[in-house]
């Protein structure tokens, strides 16, 4: 059997078990000093933080660490767990670090630098090179074949499911420099992303791809943090309706294929099957536990995300604003470092995404979370192709928004941001966050608003750029209620700053004395 076939074949089973299996096969006699996967030559560890090496050996095994000079001694516990902290150090290297137990294993070319986790689904998963049948990024070749970064490690987890948190992660790829042999099959945001930080901070950076297409919030949520919150019991029932029909499914998916198949050979054109969650990653802590828990030991300096797409259902999309806040704070619990960097896309434009409005203002909504940014993406998506191929500018956002919360530079990383709306006789006025210098429509008069009364029935709104702010108002309108802006799945809007930034959609509602 091969290695990739052997990989394959582990889906086929809980993933904790093949922990339990990887950590037997070292031998059970005598079981030799192990690490886990993450720690490998080329990576990277996290600067101006305690190093943590862990893994596993023989009960009572004495093991001894040594990295940048400092050497750490202690012994397996009676399971054969082991756990050490090295002193913080600054950004630089190559290092090598040694583990010395009845073996020897020697790590070469570590960094030390910052550690950003890119995370999510299919838009992060999405590689520089694309999938078959995908033509990858935006001029892709030339992408490839400047991607010579030395001081950018890459490394990539394989997809995975299981019920009970692991205690090590299955590697698709392992860490690697940045070259065009490396980077095509890479997220193609976390390349992205990491090459413009690394420009601007001059550190190494490493970039932990740990991404599925597909998948929901609350799948790379813990049992912990779901159960914790009983306004998130939701998220259970879809699991159970999800798995009360899986039988149906089955049978549906082999009838498409075969209508699929069938037309395929008599040469009569027709769509691919429709896509089906896949029921092992949509299952609720699945993924956190086989790709998120085996990492939370690793210290890191932030997160970046590009999920919300499988949330944007009638029976999910309306849960997303508390579900997603529970999983950024749960990730930052389980971490154990503080309110670190956690910076995530706003999902794109999209002709198909009828629902995805209520999603993106939920995304907007955990901004009230500290440390956190929203790549706004409103106007770089592709309105026929839910992967659209300017990745660039979607790590270029984020990359902005790293440089502002990450490392503290005083620059402006946002678009618009509703903050307030009032009434204003028979207008309303909305003020911004992030407005810059001043508010500026694009290309063309200001577009993109509607209002309603207490009726809520919206209609389309005259606008006017007034400093910071924007006035709305509509004939039909005696007494505008509520504001819309980028209300739709692929809306015709384009309110900037002064940073060229766009505005994020919203929907918010004016006090009114005549109003409930």
């Amino acid at each position: 059997m091969t290695e990739l076939s052997f990989i394959r074949n582990l889906r086929q089973f809980p993933l904790a078990s093949v922990a339990c299996l990887l950590f037997f096969s070292v031998g059970t006699g005598h079981a030799e000093v192990r690490l886990p996967a993450i720690f490998a030559d080329h990576m990277v560890v996290q600067r101006d933080m305690p190093v943590h090496v862990w893994g596993f050996a023989s009960p009572d095994e004495a093991v001894t660490v040594t990295f940048r000079g400092e050497s750490k001694k202690t012994a397996a516990d009676e399971l054969g767990r082991w756990s050490l902290y090295l002193g913080p150090g600054n950004a630089g290297g190559p290092f090598e670090m040694e583990v010395q137990g009845t073996n020897r294993i020697a790590l070469e070319d570590v960094l030390a630098g910052d550690i950003w986790i890119a995370s999510g689904q299919s838009n992060m998963e999405f590689p520089v090179a694309g999938w078959d049948g995908e033509s990858g990024v935006k001029n892709r070749s030339e992408e490839i074949a400047a991607a010579k970064y030395p001081r950018i490690r890459l490394l990539d987890l394989h997809e995975g499911s299981s019920d009970s948190p692991m205690d090590d992660a299955i590697i698709r790829h392992a860490w690697s420099e940045c070259t065009p042999a490396s980077v095509g099959t890479f997220s193609a945001v976390g390349y992205f992303f990491a090459r413009d930080v690394q420009q601007h901070e001059h550190v190494p950076i490493g970039v932990i791809d740990v991404s599925w297409g597909g998948t929901p919030a609350e799948a790379w949520t813990s049992l912990n943090a779901l159960s914790s919150d009983a306004s998130l019991m939701p998220v259970f029932a879809r699991r159970a309706r999800l798995m009360d029909g899986q039988s149906t499914l089955v049978l549906q998916e082999k009838k498409e294929q075969a209508d699929f198949d069938n037309a395929k050979a008599a040469g009569k054109p027709i769509a691919a099957p429709p896509w089906h969650p896949d029921p092992a990653s949509w299952k609720p802590a699945g993924v956190y536990n086989s790709m998120i828990a085996p990492l939370t030991p690793f210290a890191i300096k932030g997160v970046i995300w590009y999920q919300g797409e499988s949330n944007a259902g009638a029976d999910s999309g309306y849960l997303y604003a508390q579900l997603f806040r529970a999983m950024i704070q749960d990730w930052r619990n389980q971490w154990a470092e503080g309110d670190f960097p956690f910076l995530f896309v706003q999902i794109a434009n999209w002709d198909a995404g009828e629902l995805w409005p209520e999603v993106r203002d939920a995304q907007r909504q955990a901004l009230v979370l500290k440390n956190t940014g929203m790549a706004v993406t409103i106007d770089i998506g592709d309105p026929v192709n839910i992967h659209p191929n300017n990745k660039q500018d979607v790590a270029l956002r984020l990359s902005l928004a790293a440089r502002a919360v990450a490392y503290g530079e005083s620059i402006e990383y946002s678009g618009p941001l509703f903050s307030q709306v009032t009434v204003d006789g028979a207008s309303l006025r909305i003020r911004f966050d992030h407005a810059g210098s001043d508010l500026m429509a694009k290309n063309g008069e200001l577009r993109g608003f509607s209002v309603a009364g207490a009726d809520e029935k919206y209609v389309s709104a005259h606008t006017q750029i007034v400093g910071d702010t924007v006035l709305v108002t509509a004939d039909s309108v005696k007494e505008p209620v509520y504001v819309r802006y980028g209300w739709a799945a692929n809306p015709d809007c384009n309110l900037y700053n002064g940073a060229g930034l766009p505005a994020s959609p919203f929907q918010a509602k004016a006090f009114h004395p005549s109003t409930p």
